[in-house]
């Protein structure tokens, strides 16, 4: 029996199992890339989440898409397939966690839709695959804005405590 079948990922080259919501990820990562400017050295592909949990224990996952403006986070991307609101808790946490300084926007996508989320307060930012921010307007969206700060410890251990049980439910983890 034979593994599954491959595609090539956008971003990296690299093959990738053709699993999940794969071949929407790639549909992402294209909109990134062809409308929106993105160039492929700030786009990241399975963004590591690493942590400890007290009393669970070692967590090792990713998130999905990340991107980087400058070299600091920006947005934390869930690609999703089925229904995109579900996700949105999963979506903000990740961008809450997955650097020493949280994204200021989280986003969950299925290639044809998205939903985009100021990861500060939680509340939505846009809705529809245009309003995920052009590369060139992505400086401007962070000048009227506060600098992300580190989140106190008790946040943090929430939000990974939300992070691991959205993925928890994962399947198809055949990329990781």
């Amino acid at each position: 029996m034979s593994g599954p079948e491959t595609l090539t990922d956008l971003v990296t080259g690299l093959a990738v199992p053709d699993v999940g919501a794969e071949r929407r990820r790639q549909d992402v990562e294209r909109f990134l890339l062809e409308k929106k400017g993105w160039d492929r050295a700030e786009i990241r592909v399975d963004f590591p989440v690493n942590f400890e949990l007290p009393g669970m224990g070692a967590f090792h996952s990713a998130v999905d898409l990340a991107l980087f403006l400058e070299g600091a986070p920006f947005l934390a991307v869930k690609v999703a397939a089925g229904s995109i609101d579900s996700w949105e808790r999963m979506a903000l946490a990740a961008a809450r966690i997955m650097a020493a300084v949280p994204a200021p926007l989280a986003a969950v996508c299925d290639g044809r839709q998205a939903l985009i989320l100021d990861a500060a307060t939680g509340r939505r930012f846009g809705r529809g695959m245009e309003m995920i921010p052009h590369r060139d307007e992505a400086p401007a969206l962070l000048a009227g804005r506060a600098p992300s700060e580190p989140l106190p410890p008790e946040r943090i251990k929430l939000e990974r405590i939300i992070f691991r049980s959205y993925d928890a439910d994962l399947v198809n983890r055949a990329r990781k």
